[in-house]
């Protein structure tokens, strides 16, 4: 075996074996950022990459001059998956499947935006019906994950109830979402066209009660947290970043909407008919951790207005279009065993024209084509501007699908809030940025 060396890239030498090139990644990164050239006194953090205090898998690498930061540098690329590329293997419908793996917190809302820029280059419009559900299970997926950041935010303080409290909320809107979807996460609920399937029988009811519940549970955490004197310390003044600096970075979403401009798109550039919704867009003037805090606290208050008026206006009607060259195959009923169609449901195919048999199974196992072009679908997620640039070349799948995640460009902001500022109020200030590793790294 030969052992000879390419030391031209110190961050992957490489050799050659009896089975081809094997290359050896290093952590040379360490070695350059811990050189201290001009004899300077300072301690360099290597924070992470771990899950616990910084929302998944990330690496902060800090300079510290006692326990004030004076530079920090954000490492990402942990949870790499290659879902936008792997979106290129697969048919349009498909993709779904891959996308709402990327921000796993608000997997509805990839899916939305997926699928709108799909029927953007579809030229369709989705039925009346489809758009006010794919509204009513958003803003329960905006709940959940302004509840999560909610607790994992408290768990990184100390604020245990907090968390246990927040998760607790949780499982209730993740509750209502497995039994619409059929999963509590990455759902694939949302396709080009419509949905999978329409609300079950229950389910608003359910809904309708978990509106009666939620106002009491929001105010007890005003009453546990926010006249909390050690939560109020802990959050005002940490991660100061005002608009200017907000806009300098591309930083959206409640982090840009704490520092007082009301840009939400859902009001801006609304789409599914937000513009027939009334709700407001809350904002807060202090630029801090606390301002985001209150944030996405009014944040919930206003989804369960959406929810109730989503409620409020759904008809009778189809959730999927009629166009049988384009429509996946929806309402699908299960067989007895939860995996797979229901035998009268394969009858039902069966028994149609040979024709429509082909047809069901080109649909299936090739797809639907696209018409060659490219557009781009911002829509409001949890955490900002979620943007989807599809570009199809005419086949029955992406040529490129590129997502634009507030997670990715709103981290930039870390070392804007954290230098300057003392070594534990870093994880106050990721905590009120509350990324998601999962579509940083996609």
């Amino acid at each position: 075996m030969s052992t000879i060396y390419n030391e031209a890239d110190p961050y992957a030498g490489s050799r050659e074996t009896t089975e081809g090139r094997v290359y050896t990644v290093t952590g040379g990164d360490w070695d350059l950022t811990f050189a201290d050239p001009h004899g300077e006194e300072r301690l360099v953090v290597n924070m992470g990459p771990q899950h616990p205090s910084t929302h998944g898998v990330l690496r902060l690498i800090l300079d510290l001059e006692g326990e004030t930061v004076t530079k920090a540098r954000v490492t990402i690329g942990y949870l790499h998956t290659g879902i936008e590329k792997n979106t290129e293997y697969r048919n349009w419908t498909q993709g779904t499947t891959f996308v709402t793996r990327m921000d796993y917190l608000a997997p509805l809302y990839n899916e939305a935006a997926y699928c709108m820029a799909v029927e953007k280059l579809l030229g369709i419009e989705i039925p009346q019906r489809a758009a006010t559900i794919r509204v009513l299970v958003m803003e329960i997926n905006r709940i959940a994950s302004h509840l999560v950041g909610l607790a994992t935010g408290g768990m990184e303080l100390g604020a245990l109830t907090a968390m246990t409290n927040g998760f607790r909320e949780r499982e209730m809107c993740l509750d209502l979402l497995e039994e619409i979807t059929g999963l509590r996460m990455n759902h694939a609920y949302i396709r080009p066209g419509g949905l999978a399937q329409d609300l079950p029988e229950g389910a608003v009811e359910h809904i309708r009660e978990f509106l009666a519940v939620m106002p009491k549970r929001v105010a007890d955490y005003h009453r546990m947290l926010t006249g909390q004197p050690i939560w109020q310390r802990r959050l005002k003044d940490v991660g100061y970043l005002d608009v200017t600096g907000c806009l300098a970075l591309g930083v959206t979403g409640p982090v840009l909407r704490s520092a007082g401009l009301p840009w939400d798109l859902r009001k801006t550039e609304p789409y599914l008919g937000y513009e027939t919704y009334d709700f407001e867009v809350p904002t807060a003037d202090t630029a801090d951790a606390w301002g985001r805090y209150l944030v996405r606290m009014a944040e919930i208050n206003e989804s369960l207005k959406l929810i109730a008026q989503a409620l409020d206006r759904l008809e009778p009607g189809p959730v999927m279009v009629e166009d049988r060259k384009i429509a996946w195959p929806a309402q699908l009923s299960l067989g007895a065993d939860g995996m797979g169609n229901s035998l009268d449901h394969v009858r039902h195919i069966m028994g149609q024209s040979m024709e429509a048999l082909i047809h069901h199974f080109k649909l299936v196992t090739e797809g639907f084509r696209v018409p060659a072009g490219q557009v781009y679908v911002p829509i409001e997620s949890p955490r900002g501007e979620l943007g989807y640039h599809v570009v199809s070349d005419g086949s029955t799948r992406p040529w490129r699908v590129h997502v634009r995640d507030p997670s990715f460009v709103n981290l930039q902001a870390t070392a804007a809030m954290s230098e300057g500022g003392m070594i534990a109020d870093v994880i106050a200030a990721i905590a009120s940025i509350d990324p998601v590793m999962g579509g940083v790294d996609r």
